[in-house]
């Protein structure tokens, strides 16, 4: 699955007792073998003060209408997942390379890489 793919899916909560359905971003390398994908969790609850692994998008981006997304919304970099591709209910749409790389420097700051 392409990188900046949004995806909806089953999002595990983290004590893994429960999933909800949200829409995820996938992270991961194209060329990673296997039908397992790294992805960000998205939320449409946009916090007054983001956190430095936030990345908001809302209408001000240029990929808002491409993303699919119906409301500003905001990728967690620090909230992450491996999920297999089966869970996946549907591609809401995508981000560019230039958000790819916003994305890419909140994993940064969250990884501490």
């Amino acid at each position: 699955m392409r990188r900046g793919t949004i995806v909806l899916t089953k999002f595990p909560f983290t004590d893994l007792k429960a999933f909800k359905r949200r829409p995820a971003v996938v992270v991961s390398r194209e060329d990673r073998s296997g039908t397992d994908c790294i992805v960000a969790f998205i939320t449409s609850v946009v916090p007054d003060n983001l956190a430095e692994t936030d990345l908001l998008l809302d209408s001000r981006n240029k990929d808002f209408k491409k993303s699919g997304l119906i409301k500003p919304s905001v990728i967690k970099a620090d909230k992450l997942a491996t999920l297999n591709k089966s869970v996946f209910t549907g591609e809401l749409g995508a981000v560019s390379s230039d958000t790819l790389r916003k994305i890419d420097e909140r994993l940064k700051i969250a990884l501490a890489l």
